[in-house]
């Protein structure tokens, strides 16, 4: 399963996975933009694929996309948190509901992921989750406040479900890929307050470039 699987990162790790031939999972709320990718994976490599279209902040979607898989695909095996909101601004410029939508999305998301996949991977005993963050989850920047506080907390939370899989002595893997600066839509599509062009601190990468990383973990 990959959330935000319609396209940046999220779309690349789903090529990346498809190329090895595995069967995936694509999470995402555009549903256009999921049957596009969903339709070139099947096209390119010949694997199976779902589609589902799915708000990763609420939970009980999460947790009804996860059964569907399930039912169509089989037992989830690899579990990749990806799917993100944000808002470029400065605090003073953004409104508690939209601190709220991106942390929801970027934290909440996440959270919900690492719970319906630990769900089946505990009752299993295997299974691997792949939490996607960010260099600003360790140094915070200005006008990203949402982001840098909502990966900042992925990263305490990780922090905290990994020391208590170590402690139950389960064989199920979990960690995070924090990365740079990546040349995604988000910059194109997040709702920006501050009257210029956002784009990412150089050096900049394409998104092939950490799903290569994210496979690897």
């Amino acid at each position: 399963i990959i959330t935000g699987a319609g396209a940046g990162v999220g779309r690349a790790v789903a090529e990346e996975f498809g190329r090895h031939g595995w069967s995936v999972a694509l999470l995402s709320r555009d549903v256009t933009r999921l049957n596009s990718a969903a339709a070139e994976l099947v096209e390119r490599y010949g694997v199976r694929t779902l589609a589902i279209p799915t708000d990763v902040a609420d939970a009980n979607a999460v947790e009804a996309a996860a059964d569907e898989v399930e039912r169509e695909l089989g037992p989830i095996h690899t579990w990749i948190n990806v799917a993100m909101a944000t808002v470029f601004g400065a605090v003073s410029d953004v409104s508690a509901a939209e601190v709220e939508r991106g942390t929801r999305v970027t934290y909440l998301g996440q959270v919900h992921g690492m719970m319906s996949a630990l769900k089946r991977m505990r009752a299993r005993n295997n299974g691997v989750i792949v939490n996607v963050g960010s260099a600003l989850a360790y140094r915070s920047v200005p006008l990203q406040a949402i982001y840098c506080g909502a990966k900042a907390a992925i990263r305490g939370f990780t922090d905290s479900l990994r020391s208590e899989i170590i402690h139950d002595k389960l064989d199920v893997q979990l960690t995070m890929v924090d990365l740079p600066a990546v040349n995604t839509p988000q910059f194109d599509w997040a709702m920006n307050k501050t009257g210029r062009r956002p784009q990412p601190v150089p050096p900049i990468f394409q998104p092939e470039v950490p799903a290569r990383a994210i496979y690897f973990a």
